[in-house]
């Protein structure tokens, strides 16, 4: 009944981590020879914050080589060749990902690439939260972090695990009342990178939108994990970070937000995989009469459009290409009459990846109540277009602001929601190579369809560097992105 979505089995490339101790001031990179110089920036003491973006997660966790392949990491390579200095990563204790909190995982382990589907690695993490290491640390990305939370002082407290604390930061949080914030800037940062406010959509899209749209709340200490940022809340949060950044005058680069709907997570499964011959969508019709008749009754008494009934018409065909039945809160409610707020997707509606193993299933083994057909898609398995739109509403917002100050701190600025649509609209093609989002096999993500692949975070540091470039007078080449692999295998041996 549901079409298969079958993956290709990829051979990773080797990462290769470039350097030259005989030439220092040669990117190994380069052909041509030319001396690198720092231009007016001074790299020699480089902090970045961020989240989990910055820190380098991947495959849904993060683990050491996944730290080591950061775009931040990668930037520390590069500066260190015009005089950058030390870059410590607060490392995690192994490569098989995951977290323990008093010896009980809270984080599981990486995922790779089995041969036909992602699967988790083998084994128990090994990274005990309550092991708090000794910083300082250069590389400030905290996973999950949304903007505010990097202002928080009891972010890296940790009694508030599981609520307002951040297990990633807990581990090595100056102490149980420092900020990201504040650890960062008492290191007394020449340079800096900032890129934050993904998750302040992040998390209503990747749910399915079942967090709320806090535009309107300028408290975010009310705001619940799948909320949207008011964007004035956001706007005041990243001054006051830039603010306390550039005080004793560092330089830096920040970067805006993609919009997360163009990534693999929400582009991969289709609206449309429902598989049936003339017979099921027969009896799947019958099985919608009901339901059909319930429109239309309300439609005669003036609760529903035309338009709208016709948008909540189900009917199946005998094709390859039905779409899936889902539950839309932004319907009409008419439960008060027994009639549910279903519709069919449509090309406007974004499946998220996880439904790929729901769709098609059956709920208790009973072959008449399939996922996504006879039993509609709930809410947290679709992005609606209602949704996209409000995540969309925000990001601009947010990036706006991120423009701005930008533009009035003379900082460098790179524009990741236009890479990401160009990755995401037939690709970046660099080193011989061409990085796309396809899922699995396009080289630009990670198996979890939210985080870059190595080649990804490669491609993402060359961008910080153009746009270093460009406002500080450097001449960084960049890395050679085809030397970066694009999925980790599953033994760690092979890295």
């Amino acid at each position: 009944m549901i079409k298969n979505f079958k993956w290709l089995l990829l051979v990773s490339l080797t990462f290769v981590a470039c350097n030259s101790d005989d030439e220092p001031f040669v990117d190994p990179n380069s052909t041509d020879g030319t001396p690198l110089t720092a231009g007016s920036a001074d790299f020699s003491k480089y902090v970045s914050l961020g989240n989990s973006l910055t820190a380098g997660y991947a495959d849904n966790a993060l683990f050491i080589a996944g730290q080591q392949g950061s775009y931040p990491s990668i930037l520390a390579s590069q500066f260190a060749l015009v005089g950058g200095g030390e870059f410590k990563i607060p490392f995690m204790a192994d490569n098989t990902g995951g977290l323990l909190l008093g010896g009980n995982p809270i984080a599981g382990t990486r995922l790779y690439f089995n041969g036909s589907a992602p699967a988790s690695v083998p084994g128990v993490p090994t990274t005990e939260v309550t092991n708090v290491l000794s910083g300082p640390f250069n590389n400030m990305g905290v996973p999950g972090a949304k903007s505010f939370h990097l202002l928080s002082t009891s972010y890296g407290n940790p009694a508030g695990i599981g609520s307002y604390a951040n297990p990633y930061f807990v581990r090595f949080a100056s102490s149980t009342s420092a900020s990201v914030i504040g650890d960062a800037v008492a290191q007394s940062p020449t340079f800096f990178s900032l890129w934050i406010g993904n998750n302040d959509v992040l998390a209503y899209a990747t749910s399915g939108g079942t967090g709320v749209n806090q535009t309107g709340n300028l408290n975010p200490a009310t705001y619940g994990a799948n909320d949207i940022t008011d964007p004035n809340v956001f706007a005041s949060v990243y001054t006051g970070l830039v603010d306390q950044l550039t005080a004793n005058g560092a330089k830096g680069v920040v970067a805006n937000l993609p919009y997360v709907t163009t990534i693999p997570f929400f582009t991969t499964v289709p609206y449309n995989p429902v598989a049936l011959n003339a017979a099921t969508a027969a009896q799947l019709n019958a099985g919608y009469a009901a339901y059909n008749n319930g429109l239309l009754f309300a439609q005669s008494n003036g609760l529903l459009s035309a338009a709208e009934v016709a948008r909540r018409t189900i009917s199946f065909s005998a094709s390859s290409t039905n779409p899936v039945v889902i539950v839309d809160s932004y319907l009409t409610n008419l439960s008060g009459f027994g009639i549910p707020s279903y519709r069919m997707a449509t090309n406007e509606d974004l499946i998220v990846l996880p439904a790929r193993t729901f769709i098609g299933t059956t709920v208790g083994g009973n072959p008449a109540q399939v996922n996504g057909v006879s039993v509609p898609l709930a809410d947290s398995w679709v992005l609606s277009k209602d949704e996209i739109q409000e995540v969309r509403v925000a990001t601009d917002a947010y990036n706006s602001a991120i423009q701005s100050i930008a533009q009035t701190k003379g900082l460098a600025f790179v524009n990741a929601n236009a890479l990401q649509t160009q990755i995401a609209t037939g690709g970046i093609a660099a080193n011989n190579v061409n990085v796309t989002s396809a899922y699995v096999t396009g080289g630009g993500f990670s198996l979890d369809g939210v985080h870059p692949s190595p080649r990804g975070y490669a491609l993402i540091a060359n961008k910080f560097l153009e746009a270093i470039n460009e406002t500080y007078g450097s001449n960084f080449k960049g890395v050679n992105i085809g030397l970066y692999r694009i999925l980790y295998p599953m033994d760690p041996a092979n890295f």
